[in-house]
């Protein structure tokens, strides 16, 4: 009996396997995960559809699969037994029997065949946490026949019930521009290529849609955040006698939702099929994190309801799933706004580039020393300033705003007791 993979979901037509969990002689029970799947930036466990012995793993972890491509085949316990017994000697000299017609084969008590348990256009794997699934029993929806919108397929909250006729369906994404044809790069030297994984694809994707609609500004400025980062020093020790790391994004993310509180229109999106701004009355900040695997965005949710400490640890422990690729797709969706702090590598500026539908990313970038001049020393003194870059849709925002919001930010950086008694 050969396994093969299910649908992942609309618009994925290949995953990569990063885990194989089984082995050949392991016994295997139906919807016991043996399979491990990353498709864009989640990964994702493939149950088996049947129970049984495995006979053959036919796939190894770096290939990439298909949805009904094989990648196991297994042995039921009769079948298993059968094998065992050696079939009876015929005496020697005895006639030979006219060959009998076999019958097919019938299946074993308990195994069922995967024709006969997952029809075929039930054949696919249902991408959707526990919780989505009781919300689904709770209102009578059939999850096969529910379409997610989530990553690589995921069915989300807003799908369930938009099945239930309680949420109005989606307008169409716009279709990315057709990719024009690469040169051959042979004919000038040699070139080797390497395959994307599901994150760089899922990027790929984003970023194309993102640019495509929309019109991005980025405005410049800069804190003077002396008081902050010696605040932080302070209280590091404490911390990390709590077990994390206090870090200037932990104070950034507290500023941000501040001043996102004070400016609704940066943390709101553009529905442009009506013509209307949508507000959001929630603060939930995507957080950039580089993993060797690509760039992840957990999203920290009711940001503005806690206080530093607390973000500083949230930060730590959704930071440590992302790169160990423990995150769960909910994780990743239902941000406001964005946060990039490249600080800890470099560099004096950048633009990031807006996480449709979202309106709005800051970029952070390394802090530095500056000779400012005080006028009560009648001298120049040294102060940590620390370069930021906001982003945003011209659509909605306006320069001068863009500006009032980083000058807002800023003074909450350069107030770090302000900040800390919000």
């Amino acid at each position: 009996m050969e396994l093969r993979l299910p649908q992942l979901g609309d618009n994925v037509s290949a995953a990569t396997v990063v885990g194989v969990l089984v082995k050949e002689g392991d016994q295997v029970a139906p919807g016991q995960p043996v399979l491990e799947l990353e498709t864009d930036k989640a990964v994702m466990e493939v149950p088996a559809e049947a129970g049984g012995v495995v006979k053959r793993v036919l796939v190894k972890v770096g290939d990439e699969v298909r949805p009904g491509q094989p990648f196991l085949e297994l042995a039921g316990e009769g079948e298993a037994q059968a094998g065992a017994e050696p079939p009876a000697k015929e005496p020697e000299g005895a006639p030979s029997a006219s060959p009998k017609p076999q019958a097919p084969e019938a299946p074993s008590p308990g195994v069922p065949r995967l024709q006969e348990a997952f029809p075929s256009e039930e054949r696919r794997l249902i991408p959707a946490a526990p919780s989505i699934r009781r919300l689904a029993r709770e209102l009578g929806v059939d999850l096969l026949r529910v379409r997610g919108t989530g990553l690589a397929g995921r069915i989300t909250e807003e799908d369930v019930r938009r099945a239930a006729g309680l949420v109005e369906a989606p307008a169409e994404v716009l279709p990315t521009p057709p990719t024009p044809k690469l040169p051959d790069f042979a004919k000038w030297g040699p070139v080797r290529t390497e395959p994307m994984s599901g994150v760089r694809k899922a990027t790929l994707r984003a970023m194309a849609q993102a640019w495509a609609q929309v019109p991005m500004v980025t405005h410049f400025d800069e804190a003077d955040i002396t008081e902050l980062e010696a605040l932080r020093k302070r209280y590091a020790k404490k911390a990390e006698e709590r077990g994390f790391r206090l870090t200037l994004t932990a104070f950034l993310l507290k500023a941000l939702a501040l001043t996102l509180k004070a400016f609704p229109k940066f943390n709101a999106s553009i529905d442009a099929e009506k013509a209307e701004v949508i507000y959001k009355d929630y603060v939930h900040i995507g957080v950039a994190v580089d993993t060797s695997h690509g760039l992840l965005v957990p999203v920290i949710r009711d940001v503005d309801q806690k206080g530093v400490l607390r973000l500083a640890r949230e930060l730590q422990e959704v930071s440590e799933r992302a790169r160990e690729r423990k995150l769960a797709p909910e994780e990743m969706q239902g941000g406001t706004f964005s946060l990039s702090n490249l600080g800890g590598i470099g560099g004096v500026g950048f633009t990031p580039i807006v996480n449709w539908p979202e309106v709005a990313i800051l970029g952070v970038s390394r802090s530095q020393m500056k000779p400012v001049w005080d006028a009560e020393k009648e001298a120049f003194v040294p102060r940590l300033y620390m370069p930021f870059s906001l982003t945003y849709d011209h659509r909605l925002i306006d320069g001068a705003e863009a500006a009032r919001f980083c000058r807002h930010l800023a003074g909450l950086l350069e107030d770090p007791l302000g900040l800390a008694l919000e």
